[in-house]
């Protein structure tokens, strides 16, 4: 099966660039065939369209009430207006696509023409709370995290039984979210009832990405809300355990994507997802942690590697071009798309967008397109299409080095292989100078054959015995943060 190319799209600001550029109100009910060309043309395998459920006018109104928010949204737009902000597409109102971005149709139809054209469609799940607004909480307030008194991180809510003040969401290491209400998730009614709401949002796509899904572990949770105890009994399974084969009874190739972090990944994968992020990897490469991320790499157990989805930024992160040099930047992308495992970029990454833009705005900056950037990346994509990279069995190599040279931790080296007449080796040095090391090259019938060694990102060509690489490795020495892609291919029976 191929390793996922997911492309994430801040749905709102996406149609309202959309709509500027096609000089009409565009939805995704009549999205132009251009985007899913491109998409189609870069290998994308799916599309995460971020933010396109309901938010509503109490969250909203936090975003637009905060001092420090304001200021920000007119340092981004210098223009910018109330209208800009439509709220966190985190502090949900309603899981229903709102008529401005073309309704439930709309959504339909979008994922209709994705779907003719070999893509899936992902949307957002956000387990751990809604917005102010979502009908719940009038309707339904005993699901949520309740105290009979004030405490800190609650707000006054008139409820069937009285007052009572419910907790807004959290991460325990930060300060509550103040647009959001807090789902209590000792109750097994509560979980049924998100199960259930988790199973019309399946019905909608073909994956969720799951909002800090590290949340809802039971030891966690129960750190997070110990200041508000309940006498309830603890529960006696994960909440996962139980959501994930729900949906795939119906649907056993849905994908759930995890967002999450303090080395959890293991766990929400023994659980059922099929994919975790893997921020170790995305926080190496921006703080220049070459050595540590190659023993890292080496060191991952292959199965959590391949369960992991790697990113050099998305809509939490910095944006990574205003991080890395180019050359820099070049290397840390061609290691995330050539890793196993889900890959995902993020819209802007490609154009080299410097903004990071907080998720309550509805509208993208004015920002020029960098042309070697989205040169880079077209590359990139276009040439992986016609190589192992993503398909075949995979190997990442351990470099090896020599005494009078230790340049060899600065390397990340990955084969690939589908075919026994060719296979794909991704080469990148980390370090802002020269390196050098051997690899051994997990071949079968290496030795029998002459090969071709071409890099399809470059211009070299070299020649190898067969023999030669079996009995002494390819020796390979590269210049200041390389980002090659060698294809080896036979040259004779």
């Amino acid at each position: 099966m191929p390793h996922p190319l997911l492309y994430e799209i801040n749905t709102r600001c996406w149609l309202r660039s959309l709509s500027v550029e096609q000089g009409r109100a565009v939805t995704l009910a009549d999205v132009p065939d251009t985007e899913f060309d491109r998409w189609q043309k870069l290998g994308f395998t799916h599309i995460w369209a971020m933010g396109v459920w309901t938010t509503g006018p109490r969250s909203r109104a936090h975003a637009l009430d905060d001092a420090g928010m304001r200021q920000t949204f007119a340092k981004l737009l210098p223009d910018w207006r109330p209208d800009d902000t439509p709220g966190s597409p985190y502090a949900i109102a309603d899981y229903r696509v709102p008529a401005s971005l073309g309704g439930e149709s709309g959504l339909a139809a979008f994922r209709k023409r994705l779907n003719a054209r070999g893509l899936k469609l992902l949307l957002d799940f956000v387990p751990n709370h809604f917005g102010l607004d979502h009908p719940w909480i009038t309707e339904k307030p005993e699901l949520f995290m309740l105290s009979p008194a004030e405490v800190a991180g609650t707000f006054p809510q008139q409820t069937v039984s009285g007052l009572r003040w419910l907790a807004h969401g959290k991460d325990p290491n930060f300060a509550p979210w103040a647009d959001t209400v807090q789902i209590n998730y000792r109750r097994p009614e509560t979980r049924a009832a998100k199960i259930t709401l988790l199973q019309t949002i399946a019905a909608r796509c073909d994956g969720v990405r799951c909002d800090m899904a590290m949340l809802m572990l039971n030891d966690v949770f129960a750190r997070t809300w110990a200041h508000i105890p309940e006498q309830v009994s603890p529960p006696t399974s994960e909440f996962w355990a139980e959501a994930i084969p729900a949906v795939k009874k119906t649907s056993p190739d849905f994908l759930f994507l995890a967002e999450v972090y303090w080395g959890l990944e293991a766990r929400l994968q023994s659980l059922g997802f099929d994919y975790t992020y893997n921020k170790m990897v995305f926080d190496s490469l921006r703080d220049g942690r070459s050595t540590s991320l190659q023993e890292s790499l080496l060191a991952a157990p292959r199965a959590q590697l391949e369960a992991g989805a790697h990113f050099l930024e998305n809509h939490d992160e910095r944006r990574i071009a205003s991080v890395l040099s180019p050359a820099e930047h070049r290397a840390a992308a061609l290691l995330m798309l050539g890793l196993p495992g889900m890959r995902f970029l993020y819209e802007g990454q490609l154009q080299g967008r410097q903004l990071q833009i907080p998720v309550q705005l509805g509208r993208w900056p004015d920002e020029p397109v960098n042309p070697e950037i989205l040169a880079m990346y077209e590359q990139l994509l276009v040439t992986l299409k016609d190589t192992a990279v993503g398909r075949g069995e995979v190997n990442l190599l351990q470099p090896i080095g020599w005494p009078d040279n230790h340049t060899a931790p600065n390397f990340v080296i990955i084969h690939w292989q589908e075919s026994p007449s060719k296979f794909d080796l991704v080469v990148v040095n980390l370090a802002p100078h020269p390196s050098q090391c051997r690899v051994q090259l997990p071949v079968k019938q290496l030795a029998a054959h002459d090969w071709l060694m071409r890099n399809l990102l470059g211009a070299e060509n070299y020649r190898h015995s067969g023999a030669e690489l079996a009995a002494s490795g390819l020796h390979l020495d590269v210049p200041a943060h390389a980002a090659q892609l060698f294809q080896f291919t036979k040259t004779n029976p």
